[in-house]
């Protein structure tokens, strides 16, 4: 089985969105890519770093792993066919211009949470 390829993103969640951008752009120097309502995206060296408001409890006390995979939905079968626990089903989260970004959530042994994560041309 080979379905991640690398490390996409990494969630941090935050309490206080707009201190924690100053602080990320400002004392660490690092990038802005763009900001939601509820999200903010800086480069740390080609992988993207996420500041969030996090959506739920559980997301709020660990960092999130986004593993970068092809095909969000074979590499989602392949992995729960394995024995990989998911919390969800492979969703859309953003639309940019011509690219979707995909997101399917799974617990690993410990009961951390992680994702796999897709970007797909449209």
């Amino acid at each position: 089985m080979k379905t991640i390829q690398g490390i996409k993103q990494i969630g941090v969640p935050v309490k206080n969105l707009e201190r924690a951008i100053g602080f990320y752009q400002e004392k660490l120097g690092l990038p802005l890519l763009f900001t939601t309502d509820h999200m903010a995206f800086f480069d740390c060296a080609g992988i993207r770093l996420l500041l969030t408001l996090p959506e739920k409890e559980a997301y709020s006390h660990c960092s999130v792993l986004y593993f970068e995979v092809d095909d969000i939905h074979s590499s989602y079968e392949e992995m729960k066919g394995s024995g990989v626990n998911f919390v969800d089903e492979p969703h859309l989260v953003a639309k940019m211009d011509d690219v979707e970004t995909w997101m399917v959530f799974f617990e690993d042994s410990e009961g951390n949470t992680h994702a796999l994560a897709s970007e797909v041309e449209k």
